[in-house]
């Protein structure tokens, strides 16, 4: 039996999960963002205690089909952006159409319809919150990051940066700085 999560993004997300299926005494194959896999049916009750303590976590069950496919976009796009190192160079369309297995026209206008924002800006966005993070961590300097997540240039990382956070990244990093700086302080 498959279950589907939403908002279920991270490791600790995926943990909380382990540790809610472990408390209701439920088995379970394999645990994915957004999915889990049981090793057999749940019962109407369990499935009600378990949507209830996911529901404290901010996790949701989800039973209707176009929020199962619309979280399945948004975790393929997350996994992507931030679990792996190996993103598409150019198509995203033709990855998320094979891994979701649908029409990448019907998925985009779903999602659009569903979230209110298009698949290119949701992962913009994401791409921009991964690229906060990789400047957060000070291991790779601003070409090697544009590098890693496949801008065409530092100047074209640097211009979608500005235009989703309205800083530059480097008025970001000191920005960040001084707030870490004053959180040691205080």
């Amino acid at each position: 039996m498959v279950l589907y999560i939403k908002n279920m993004v991270s490791l600790r997300c995926k943990n909380r999960v382990q540790a809610e299926l472990a408390n209701l005494g439920l088995e379970f194959k394999k645990i994915d963002l957004g999915v889990v896999q049981l090793s057999k049916k749940i019962t109407v009750t369990q499935r009600k205690c378990l949507m209830d303590n996911l529901h404290g976590s901010g996790l949701e069950l989800l039973e209707d089909k176009r929020s199962i496919l619309i979280e399945k976009i948004k975790n393929v796009i997350i996994e992507l952006v931030h679990y792996t190192d190996h993103l598409p160079k150019n198509n995203y369309s033709d990855y998320i159409s094979n891994k979701v297995g649908y029409d990448y026209t019907y998925l985009s206008n779903l999602f659009s319809e569903v979230k209110g924002i298009d698949i290119q800006h949701f992962i913009i966005n994401h791409k921009i919150e991964r690229v906060k993070e990789l400047l957060q961590y000070k291991e790779l300097n601003l070409t090697e990051i544009s590098y890693k997540l496949h801008y065409s240039s530092v100047s074209h990382l640097s211009n979608q940066f500005k235009k989703v956070t309205g800083l530059s990244p480097s008025t970001y990093m000191h920005q960040s700085q001084k707030r870490w700086n004053n959180l040691e302080n205080t």
